[in-house]
């Protein structure tokens, strides 16, 4: 079976945690975490970085961070993992919804200004599948209306807008190092900004808000969401090669287009837009309305040929944890309910190789090849 996502770890990454093993800083303490939130920071340009436990907790912390509660809405596409929402409402704010644009796979900025009201304080920006959303608009909405942007760069280590990388533009920022990203510690995440309170606060929360001067004396609840040294270890040797790791994801997504442009019924991944190239973080595909299957079913027939898929995220407004909750009663967006059904993800990981992308390739035509 071709994994859906493979990492490579040929830098120095056995190197590094055997420093922190003989060290004995196995830990959050130790030298790495802090080399690897400056190297961070500096690349995304960015004045602080905060290590994390993964990707999610980096959202949790952020909604925390900037005091988000049940006064309070926070725009996010429907069409996104749910731990972008799940932080929204663990804070007591109210989620409001926007549909995704069927270009580029991202949130409709168009729509966002139709979704503010008197309680929104933030939007969040969530860049999917290799290109980032358009921010331009989201920056002049947040300045008009006075909001945050919460800037989910998760899936887009390396990508740029307009040339400037991606997790630089929003108020806070947040990135996870989970095995299928462009850099990976297994699990792991960080918060970047510029603002110094906000840092200063995103730190706090992340460490149970222990007082400098009196450690267990708590004024607030936080998290232990601290990163390990081991983590940052694997992170830091990972950043090294990430020049390297980005140009491999643009290879391996121009070869699939070389691949499979021609195939009736299916719809591939956005080569670039106006402001981006693609970075294929993923190689995502659509299937055509008029094929009788759907994402599940194509799949499981993959799977059969020995290729794993996995699918597109399911919309926010159908999760029947937030419809249990009478979320999003009656509410319908069209583009992400279409990309949740008809949409898929092929093996993209580093280590794929150019004989098992064929295979995928082979696999995938003679799929299609039996509906159309």
């Amino acid at each position: 079976m071709i994994p859906v996502n493979e990492p490579l770890l040929e830098g120095n990454e056995r190197t590094y945690l055997n420093e922190c093993i003989e060290s004995g800083w196995i830990s959050s303490d130790g030298v790495f975490v802090e080399r690897f939130e400056r190297a961070m920071a500096a690349y995304v340009g960015r004045k602080h970085a905060i290590a994390v436990a993964n990707g999610s907790a980096a959202l949790d912390v952020t909604a925390a961070a900037l005091n988000l509660g049940p006064d309070d809405e926070v725009i996010i596409p429907t069409h996104t993992i749910i731990s972008c929402a799940s932080a929204i409402v663990r804070a007591g704010a109210r989620l409001r919804l926007v549909d995704s644009n069927a270009d580029t796979w991202n949130m409709d900025v168009a729509k966002i200004e139709a979704a503010i009201t008197e309680r929104t304080r933030a939007v969040m920006a969530v860049h999917t599948f290799g290109l980032p959303v358009d921010l331009k608009p989201v920056l002049d909405l947040a300045k008009k209306y006075g909001l945050a942007v919460i800037e989910d760069a998760a899936q887009a280590i390396g990508l740029t807008y307009e040339g400037k990388q991606c997790g630089s533009f929003g108020d806070i920022s947040c990135f996870s190092f989970y095995a299928n990203k462009h850099i990976t510690t297994g699990e792991g995440g960080m918060i970047l900004c510029d603002d110094d309170a906000l840092a200063a606060r995103a730190r706090s929360l992340r460490n149970l808000c222990f007082k400098p001067e009196r450690r267990f004396v708590h004024e607030e609840l936080g998290w232990n969401y601290r990163m390990s040294s081991l983590q940052a270890a694997v992170g830091l040797a990972q950043f090294e090669n990430l020049d390297e790791h980005v140009a491999r994801k643009r290879e391996l997504g121009r070869r699939y287009e070389a691949l499979l442009h021609d195939v009736r019924g299916l719809e591939l991944a956005p080569v670039a837009c106006s402001y981006a190239e693609n970075i294929y973080w993923v190689f995502g595909v659509m299937l055509d309305d008029r094929l009788p299957i759907g994402a599940d079913e194509a799949r499981a027939i993959l799977a059969d040929a020995g290729v794993s898929a996995r699918p597109f995220f399911w919309p926010m407004h159908e999760q029947p944890v937030f419809r249990k909750q009478g979320l999003f009663d009656g509410e319908s967006y069209p583009v992400a309910e279409r990309m949740g059904r008809r949409g898929f993800y092929l093996p993209s990981g580093l280590a794929l190789t150019e004989a098992q992308q064929d295979h995928v390739v082979a696999a995938v035509r003679n799929m299609m090849g039996e509906y159309l």
